[in-house]
């Protein structure tokens, strides 16, 4: 089996090793406080929080689904990762949600609750109740990075690919729990780097492995059936492989995902590098940041898709051997799930010797000489598996020495999404469960201690899930549509319905909680609108009918908030008790931030968009989606950009005022 070069693993080595050095430069700086083990001392300048939001969108799970979808797709792969991996909700955070929750001065979401709706019974269940829901989040998020994990290092170790991911998780979690969250900062830092030429050098290769748009259109219908393969708009039927049949609807299917990005985005922002930030202004620019490093990473997708599609056309010119070559596997393992066929094929390929000798033959003889290189893309249905892209262009393209600098590169992405994850889940756990309901008075080295053993069970929770996963698509369909779809209504109704209430969040987490458990252990293949509706619908109900069936949340809390977020929404009575200038400051900056939303969508999709038509030699495409690109930018700059210092008038809260009137 191919497999890295002594350059390659002396490569990988070096860059593990020094994310352990300096995991433990920092861990004395991160034990000060847990301010400063969680958000850095909120003294990190907002060019360094955006490296770390761009390192923590840049997962290595992500960027394989995303590269299966681009595979089979071209271009239009974009339009079905609206339901998270396009990551539009960066505009809304850009827009006015980081820097509205920068203002509470808070360290955590659950601790947000608190500002929200006062310090009472109700508001410390809520954010119990937010804190377990964030932790559980995390776990299933940590699972689909494993299982990605596995697909992955499966590719390039000749050992088995779960003890492989225990192993680098073992070393990342080592510096996650020293450094905290600057060592989360300073490692994404340099790994952004590794990234960022990782993505121009695949690039450039790319870019010369294309002969013509028309070249690459007509080899792309061979490999994947689709014959508008470097078209970049969705249509309304577009043909899929076996077990993608769900997306073949691509323009209602976009549309939807646009729709539950648009509501998942008005209720962002509750995270450590908003927290963290030091000013409003430093909010919009690390968003800023991070929209136009993330871009990178969609050339650099579509690259090892085009790479692949020529990769399966000169090594399966024929189909149907990946079809028997699948038989032959399911033959002798007819009980092999799809969660362990790459764990049995990648045994079959280190050590062939352990298996039947009819069965490495019958390999040999579809797959040819070359049959260890092969195996790995044929997938358990008997097509080739788009998930194992990226790995296998690696394996196969890529040269030794620029091979292991492009492992590390995704080793970086793996690392630094799984730190941010666990640093940002261990904060839930010891600031909102631990030290605030069970142990209120310990000391910071306790707390620090608790934090250590957090992170562990945390990790390893996650890892036992993700090596369980049948799929990375079916897995992460699930947490974007049905468990996250379950915490919308409190997240979007909490800043824009001065009505809702502690109650009405508790009642709407909870049932949208449950409704997505209880689908994925009921109805597991109910698809992605479904579990979308139900859980989100269930959320929202009862989010709404437990706000208006209990009492609203104490004036002075409300007034509180209201001046010192200054949203936009159903804040009538406590809009109407400020002074005229006050409401007009406030509307200016309201309408602004709103006119930014649809600008900033086009401008984050075009430029997504633009570097992958020039990849694929699609210049006519290019010259189309350039002057919307331009357009996106011109309503960046006026209702963005040159509002962003004026709003400085409006930096300091207003102060409170008795409400002289009963709540109503």
């Amino acid at each position: 089996m191919p497999s890295l070069a002594p350059t390659d693993y002396v490569i990988i080595a070096c860059y593990l090793g020094l994310s352990l050095v300096l995991g433990l430069m920092m861990s004395r700086r991160a034990s000060k406080s847990l301010d400063h083990y969680f958000l850095g001392g909120r003294t990190v300048p907002w060019y360094l929080l955006g490296v770390m939001g761009m390192a923590n969108w840049f997962d290595l799970t992500g960027t394989m689904i995303i590269t299966s979808f681009l595979y089979m797709l071209g271009p239009r792969g974009l339009f079905v990762e609206f339901r998270g991996g396009a990551v539009l909700i960066l505009v809304f955070m850009l827009a006015f949600t980081g820097k509205w929750h920068r203002r509470s001065g808070c360290m955590t979401g659950a601790e947000w609750g608190i500002y929200r709706f006062g310090d009472n019974r109700v508001s410390q269940a809520l954010r119990l109740v937010s804190a377990a829901i964030a932790v559980l989040t995390s776990i299933m998020v940590l699972a689909y990075l494993v299982r990605g994990a596995t697909l992955f290092l499966g590719m390039f170790f000749p050992f088995p690919a779960h003890y492989t991911t225990l192993a680098l998780i073992i070393v990342t979690t080592i510096y996650t729990i020293s450094a905290g969250f600057y060592g989360v900062v300073i490692t994404d830092l340099i790994q952004g780097v590794i990234i960022i030429a990782a993505c121009v050098i695949v690039s450039i290769m790319a870019w010369h492995h294309v002969p013509d748009a028309g070249h690459l259109a007509a080899v792309a219908q061979n490999v994947t059936g689709n014959p508008e393969w470097t078209s970049s708009l969705p249509s309304w039927h577009t043909p899929m492989p076996e077990g993608y049949e769900a997306y073949s609807g691509l323009l209602v299917l976009a549309a939807f995902y646009l729709a539950r990005q648009i509501i998942g985005g008005l209720g962002t922002g509750a995270e450590q590098r908003y927290f963290g930030a030091r000013s409003d202004r430093d909010c919009g620019l690390q968003s800023f940041q991070q929209a136009l490093m993330i871009s990178l990473r969609w050339p650099l997708m579509v690259s090892f898709a085009v790479l692949g599609i020529y990769f399966v056309a000169s090594h399966y010119p024929d189909p149907t051997v990946v079809r028997h070559a699948a038989e032959i596997v399911h033959a002798h393992f007819p009980q092999t799930t799809a969660a362990y066929w790459h764990d049995l094929t990648g045994a079959i390929i280190n050590h062939p010797e352990r298996y039947p000798a009819d069965l490495v033959a019958g390999l040999q003889a579809t797959l040819g000489e070359d049959w260890r290189r092969l195996l790995p893309l044929v997938g358990v249905h008997g097509t080739i598996n788009p998930e194992q892209i990226l790995p296998a262009v690696l394996l196969n393209v890529i040269p030794t020495g620029l091979k292991g600098l492009i492992v590390v590169a995704m080793f970086a992405a793996m690392m630094s999404c799984k730190n941010g994850l666990v640093n940002s889940a261990c904060s839930f756990f010891v600031k909102d469960i631990y030290q605030h309901f069970l142990r209120p008075r310990a000391t910071n080295r306790e707390l620090l201690g608790a934090s250590y053993l957090a992170t562990l069970v945390i990790v390893l929770a996650g890892f036992l899930i993700g090596i369980a996963t049948t799929s990375i698509n079916d897995l992460w369909g699930w947490i974007s549509m049905g468990l996250l779809s379950g915490q919308l209504a409190p997240g979007l109704l909490r800043l824009y319905w001065w009505r809702c209430n502690a109650w009405g969040c508790i009642g709407g987490m909870i049932l949208g909680g449950v409704a997505a458990i209880a689908q994925r252990l009921v109805a597991p293949g109910m698809s992605e609108p479904y579990q979308f509706l139900f859980a989100g619908g269930l959320s929202f109900f009862g989010t709404i009918t437990l706000s208006l069936l209990t009492a609203p949340t104490d004036r002075n809390v409300l007034r509180n908030f209201y001046r010192t977020t200054r949203p936009f929404g159903w804040w009538k009575p406590l809009r109407d008790e400020l002074p005229r200038e006050q409401r007009e400051l406030i509307a200016r900056e309201n309408r602004t931030d709103i006119l930014t939303v649809p600008f900033g969508m086009l401008w984050q999709v075009t430029l997504f968009l633009l570097p992958m038509q020039l990849i694929i030699k699609e210049y006519s495409s290019f010259r189309h989606t350039l002057p919307l690109f331009l357009v996106g930018a011109l309503g960046m700059y006026f209702f963005w950009w040159r509002p962003l210092n004026a709003r400085s008038k409006l930096a300091t809260p207003l102060p409170p005022e008795p409400d002289p009137s009963p709540t109503k």
